[in-house]
């Protein structure tokens, strides 16, 4: 690994941690209401949390704290150093994770104690009398509660109103669960004696609450108590001097709580176009910001006071890296001038494609340049570690742009002549020769335009060969409605990375909600910002008309069959095929991608209900057949079921299901004829699922003209993609 041993020295002389925490209180904040503010020496008014300033005019806290506010506007309090008095701004809040309808929680779960009206942040031990540190009836010692219960990750970011000036933490750009020692410093506000005091404290790391492919996954604390107000504080990782978590509970009963990793802002919502400008999407402008802060204060030579990096460097946190704490923030500081990757799923592109990287599968994924250099920290160590890093600075610099501005050019040129230096001083005189290549290729392609057509890092993959989303459902037999499930991206090798499962067994109402965040990290893996992944749900034959597309991952989203192609496929086990049965299949699924295809009607035959036809008779169907099923039912009844086994048998691997309840009495021309105008206009497989898209799409806006597909589904079993554990093998494109 980049890093060595992954720990820094177990921390620097008494001054020099002194000096880090003055560096951290000096962006921790309280977060009050919006109305009037605070009162400086009274019982604390409208006192939400705490927080602290993460970039320029942006102030990181907890959702359950900044979501007490009336609305989403709340007052920052801080102050700029000691001795200069308090100041205030007003804030709104951008984002939360988890967003709630309405934003605030419901009256009764307000977190504000009885007797003094201020609000118990970690929220765990407010009790029938209203004071903290009682325990209440329902309380169990040694439980994690948060007030309200706002669920994982628990994060919101706040926009100032107006411009200060005011101190940012130095954030670390790789996930928490790598931090360098077993302690965390901590900051915040709480209510001592009727007044607000400003708090610190240490923690000892316990280990983890969640597993690391868990949404809400949190780092379990102990060792101090965590008192009501100093939840949204940041916490630093003592060894390294950087903020690693937000404070999100306390330990019920105990010493201790939970802090939730920084990472899990790369959650925050992925902009549905591509960018035009770092400020369309908040992730990216925060990190771009905090970045240049730091390297802007690093680098000025007027300023006398400690920055971030000098104090890393005095507890040697540097000692094992690749880079010294003052290269890092330096290199970061020119990464943020770069426009950020087109996506999460070019950048893992990218990071996997580099010499001895074989999968970047922490979670979440990595989303700007800052996270691609913190993924190689863990990749390798020695020189081999330098010559990696800058490997991937000149990928950046080659790599596809979402935009460009008037700096890009000079930002490219500015972070080659670091790779450069940094190269001359300490590399082979060969892989200096190698990225002095790669500099000349990268600079006759910058060319101020948007680089999207061809890659400088590699080859962008066919349509067939892009990453999609697989869900997995598996009924319980001996429960009803309730299922376990996987979901992971798919790859056209036939590699499947898991992102999130559950065996448990989940209620089939409840699919939609605890499937959210898996499947919103899974999409964010294999998008693009014009082009979204395809999702494939695979159940069992008799789920096949299982409304996935009418799913809503949150209130204020549509449909997932409106915002990307969702196709179902049978999880059936089939027995083994003969090697006739092999060479049909393998013959019509090409020809479907190859040739225009032609819809057939199969079970409907002028508004009558019939049988599917024999098997025989399927398969003396042209290849390029769609075979279109009129009267398949939501719930299908044992003939329909029995008729679409006789398809899939048939050879066939792509077909149109049309949900709904069965009426005898509905006249079917009208649908017949647009389902088979439909897979003709799409002309080949590839196409049929955003194809299908459209029309829902054209159903949610009101377009009468796509109202005949109103429930269609289409079965997509495509051979290329067999699913785990199919035995089906691999066939050549």
């Amino acid at each position: 690994m980049i890093d060595g041993l992954g720990r820094g020295a177990p921390g620097g002389s008494g001054e020099t941690r002194r000096a880090l925490m003055d560096l951290v209180m000096a962006a921790t904040v309280r977060i009050h209401g919006p109305e009037g503010g605070y009162v400086p020496d009274g019982p604390g008014g409208a006192f939400l949390g705490s927080g602290f300033f993460i970039a320029p005019s942006w102030v990181l806290t907890c959702a359950h704290v900044a979501m007490q506010g009336e609305g989403r506007d709340v007052t920052v309090i801080f102050e700029t150093g000691p001795g200069s008095g308090e100041s205030s701004v007003t804030g709104t809040v951008v984002a939360a994770l988890p967003e709630r309808p309405g934003g605030a929680l419901d009256a009764g779960s307000t977190g504000f104690t009885a007797s003094t009206g201020s609000y118990g942040s970690t929220g765990y031990s407010a009790g029938q009398d209203g004071q903290a540190g009682q325990a209440g009836p329902a309380s169990q010692a040694g439980s994690f509660r948060t007030t309200g219960s706002w669920p994982a990750p628990d994060l919101a970011l706040i926009r100032l109103g107006r411009p200060v000036d005011h101190a940012c933490v130095y954030v670390t750009e790789r996930p928490a669960a790598f931090f360098g020692g077993g302690e965390v410093f901590y900051s915040g506000w709480t209510e001592v004696g009727g007044r607000l005091k400003r708090l610190n404290g240490q923690c000892s790391v316990q280990g983890t609450l969640g597993g690391w492919a868990d949404s809400d996954e949190q780092m379990r604390l102990g060792g101090d108590v965590l008192p009501p107000g100093v939840s949204g504080g940041p916490t630093v990782d003592v060894a390294r001097g950087e903020v690693v978590g937000v404070l999100k509970s306390q330990l019920v009963g105990g010493m201790g709580g939970t802090s939730i990793g920084i990472e899990r802002l790369r959650s925050l919502p992925v902009p549905a176009a591509m960018a035009g400008a770092e400020s369309d999407d908040d992730y990216q402008a925060v990190f771009h910001a905090h970045d240049r802060y730091h390297a802007d204060r690093h680098i000025n030579r007027v300023g006398t006071g400690r920055t971030w990096a000098d104090v890393q460097s005095a507890l040697e946190a540097g000692i094992d890296r690749a880079l010294s704490p003052q290269q890092r923030v330096n290199l970061l500081g020119r990464l943020a001038e770069l426009p950020p990757p087109v996506s999460t799923r070019g950048l893992l592109d990218l990071l996997v494609r580099l010499p001895g990287v074989h999968s970047v599968d922490r979670y979440p994924a990595p989303r700007s340049w800052r996270d691609g250099l913190g993924a190689l920290y863990e990749t390798r160590g020695g020189e081999a570690a330098l010559e990696l890093l800058l490997r991937y600075c000149m990928s950046v610099i080659s790599a596809e742009r979402p935009y460009v501005t008037q700096s890009t050019v000079a930002a490219e040129e500015a972070l080659w002549s670091w790779v450069r230096w940094v190269a001359d001083d300490r590399l082979s005189r060969e892989f200096r020769n190698e990225i002095t290549l790669l500099w000349s290729a990268a600079r006759h392609r910058t060319d101020r335009e948007q680089r999207r057509a061809a890659p400088a890092y590699g080859d962008r993959p066919l349509d067939g060969e892009s990453p999609f989303v697989l869900l997995e459902l598996e009924p319980r037999g001996w429960e009803r409605d309730s299922y376990d499930w996987r979901v992971g991206v798919a790859r056209h090798t036939g590699e499947v990375q898991p992102v999130g499962e559950d065996s448990r067994g989940t209620p089939g109402h409840a699919l939609p909600a605890r499937l959210t965040a898996s499947l919103t990290e899974a999409f964010r893996r294999c998008d693009e910002p014009d082009s979204p992944a395809v999702l494939q749900v695979a159940v069992v034959q008799s789920l096949l008309g299982l409304e996935v597309d009418c799913w809503q991952l949150s209130p204020d989203e549509p449909p997932l069959g409106v915002t990307r192609p969702v196709v179902v496929r049978r999880s059936d086990h089939e027995p083994p095929l003969t090697e006739a049965e092999t060479r049909e299949r393998r013959a019509r699924w090409s020809r479907t991608m190859n040739e225009a295809m032609r819809a057939e009607i199969v079970d409907c035959d002028d508004g009558l209900r019939v049988p599917v036809a024999t098997e025989e008779h399927l398969r003396s169907l042209a290849y390029e057949t769609v075979p279109v099923l009129c009267r398949y039912a939501d719930r299908p009844d044992g003939e329909t079921t029995a008729g679409l086994a006789r398809v899939v048998r048939g050879g066939f691997h792509i077909a149109l299901l049309r949900r709904g309840k069965d009426r005898p009495d509905v006249v079917c021309a009208d649908f017949h004829r647009r389902a088979a105008d439909t897979v003709a206009e799409a002309r080949t497989a590839d196409q049929l699922p955003r194809k299908i898209q459209e029309l829902r799409q054209g159903v949610r806006a009101g377009r009468t003209e796509t109202y005949w597909s109103d429930g269609v589904a289409l079965f997509y079993d495509d051979p290329h993609h067999p699913l785990p554990g199919s035995g089906q093998l691999l066939e050549a494109p």
